[in-house]
């Protein structure tokens, strides 16, 4: 039976251009894992979108004098060139402010409400007496009650990870003017998170094994020490979701409950594009499906306390409304991989300083795989990592030219010339042969094992590990040199590299896609390994909206095959005359690029 895994990949808020810390975070092992469950044959829904109606865009209007709508619209364009460009196959990207969005996640409020996990209370907001109005909690800035952050949000503080009481903030200030906002009265729906408690820990507990320590810490760690609390789902706003209510008008669903919706609302998008409105379920209702959540460490405590919060609230009732004959409560997540945050030439990120990498900007420069690579050797899987021009550089230059992609052309370049474009008949091969492809063989199980745990730098390593041994394999034997006096000889040789060769390609792909396609054409296969990604528009009661779509058909790994073993070449096929693969950078570079860094606004 296909294994179905739903690949669910954070929501960037569409208020400013993507930078190399958000794509390590999550976008990019977002895309690697998936490009990797496909290749194993795997039912693979990658989705995700913009997130369009959190206060961050609305603050962004405000600076820029325009609305929230047009800045959304602008930075989602953004997104879907980036992510085109990057080579991240999203199943469906699509944004929150959509018709589908805002019936699933009204649907979600009410299931919730008709189950008895919602409940009303008055509580203070803080209220800009200046603008005559509520603050949203990311208008509002002040100490950390818990740290002494003096930075920190009134809902979050990014420095010890906790939700915040936004009440409770000390020195609280408003980001629009500065103001001292006062606290005031007003209604809200909670979700009762405390009656939920005992169902969540039970849930924690079953992945604590091997959930990553950061995850577990900021999940069933903070809930044992502190416990749960009711916390507010709507906000007194203008701009998103309405509560679905006589007599709340004025009043929004808060971003942070409805954003993560969007998984679902995604899936079943996807599902109505696709012309099977009941497909979504394969990876909601399917006791056996895998969901995984990629995610920055910012967002831990909402992927992996309230989203499966609000999963368990459910009950049966989303998959009830959808019209199931036999309703099902929805699947918990199967892992929350979340990444630590990476830093730039030894400081913090910050998009207001132009003390970033900024993902579009990078790529009118260099290769997308060159990027793709980088991220993936800094990842910040266990803890936060940097940004280094210099290293970026030397790992280009030292490892994806001179052993992966100089192996690759001196080897085929070699063939090509002497066996005339075609890859030799080797004979009997020797005990190093065998040898060495036992060791290239080897991989697959060994980098599986750390992909399937999403420890994907140490998968990558591996594999340039390997590319390594292929290369000492040719320092011994070099057939540049026993083609003089034993064409045989060299004919073992070359036909051993290139069938190595051959199999890292496959290991390499789900890291380097395009470098992988590049040399899978040059060996001669017709097929792609992968599909492609394209933009179509959509229309609904909100308008003309633009998302992503991967259509793999025509691709080696929508085919239900599982391309992740070692395939036997044949001796006497033909290939292409190869190309480099891969770009050598000058050292000049890394000067240049320091220069850039703070030098304008983005």
């Amino acid at each position: 039976m296909t294994e179905n895994v739903l690949i669910a990949v954070a929501w960037p808020y569409a208020n400013a251009d993507i930078h190399v810390g958000n794509l390590t975070g999550s976008y990019l092992p977002a895309d690697i894992c998936a490009r990797y469950h496909r290749m194993r044959g795997r039912n693979v829904l990658m989705v995700s979108g913009s997130d369009s109606h959190g206060t961050p865009i609305t603050v962004k209007a405000d600076a820029l004098g325009t609305t929230p709508l047009e800045v959304y619209r602008a930075n989602h364009a953004r997104f879907l060139e980036l992510f085109q460009k990057m080579g991240l196959t999203y199943d469906l990207f699509t944004s929150t402010h959509t018709e589908n969005h805002f019936q699933v996640s009204q649907l979600a409020f009410t299931t919730l409400k008709e189950n008895g996990f919602l409940y009303t209370a008055s509580e203070k907001q803080w209220f800009s007496t200046a603008q005559q109005r509520f603050l949203p909690d990311r208008y509002v800035e002040g100490t950390c009650y818990i740290c002494g952050n003096p930075d920190a949000r009134s809902d979050q503080c990014e420095k010890c990870g906790h939700m915040l009481e936004p009440e409770l903030l000390l020195n609280p200030r408003s980001k629009v003017d500065g103001s001292t906002p006062v606290l005031k009265e007003t209604e809200h729906f909670y979700l009762d998170l405390s009656s939920l408690e005992p169902e969540i820990v039970a849930f924690l507990k079953e992945r604590e094994s091997y959930w990553r320590p950061n995850v577990i810490r900021q999940s069933l760690g903070q809930i044992l020490a502190d416990g749960l609390k009711g916390r507010a789902i709507t906000r007194d706003l203008d701009w998103g979701i309405p509560v679905p209510l006589e007599g709340w008008q004025g009043k929004c669903l808060y971003v942070w409950f409805e954003a993560v919706i969007g998984y679902l609302s995604a899936a079943i998008e996807w599902s109505k594009l696709s012309g099977n409105e009941a497909a979504w379920r394969d990876w909601w209702v399917k006791p056996d499906a895998k969901t995984f959540y990629y995610i920055g460490k910012d967002n831990i405590p909402f992927h992996a306390v309230i989203w499966p919060a609000e999963l368990i609230g459910f009950r049966d009732g989303i998959d009830k409304a959808y019209g199931a004959v036999n309703p099902q409560p929805l699947i918990l997540p199967y892992d929350v991989p979340a990444n630590e945050f990476m830093n730039l030439e030894g400081r913090k990120i910050s998009g207001s300083k132009n003390w970033a990498v900024w993902g579009l900007d990078f790529l009118e420069r260099y290769d997308p795989d060159a990027l793709r690579y980088y991220l993936t050797t800094a990842m910040p899987e266990s803890r936060d990592t940097d940004w280094d021009w210099e290293e970026f550089y030397q790992r280009n230059n030292n490892e994806l030219v001179a052993t992966w992609g100089n192996l690759v052309n001196r080897v085929l370049a070699f063939t090509y010339k002497h066996w005339e474009g075609v890859i030799p008949q080797p004979g009997d091969l020797r005990e190093s042969d065998r040898a060495l492809l036992e060791t290239i063989r080897a991989g697959f199980e060994s980098v599986s094992a750390k992909m399937e745990r999403v420890q994907l730098r140490d998968a990558l390593g591996e594999v340039m590990s390997l590319a390594t041994e292929v290369n000492k394999y040719l320092d011994v034997h070099a057939p540049w040199f026993e083609i003089k006096t034993d064409k045989a000889e060299a004919a073992k040789s070359v036909f051993t590299a290139i069938q190595a060769i051959d199999w890292l390609k496959l290991m390499f792909a789900p890291f380097i896609p395009y470098t992988s396609e590049n040399l899978h054409q040059i060996l001669g296969y017709e097929q792609p390994l992968f599909g492609s990604q394209g933009t179509r528009s959509v229309e609904d009661g909100l308008g003309t909206h633009e998302i992503l779509v991967y259509e793999s058909e025509n691709s080696l790994s929508g085919s239900g095959n599982d391309l992740w073993q070692p395939l036997q070449l044949t001796g006497g096929k033909p290939f292409n005359q190869p190309q480099p693969l891969v770009k050598k950078l000058d050292h000049s570079i890394v000067e240049e690029e320091r220069a850039r860094l703070g030098q304008s606004a983005n």
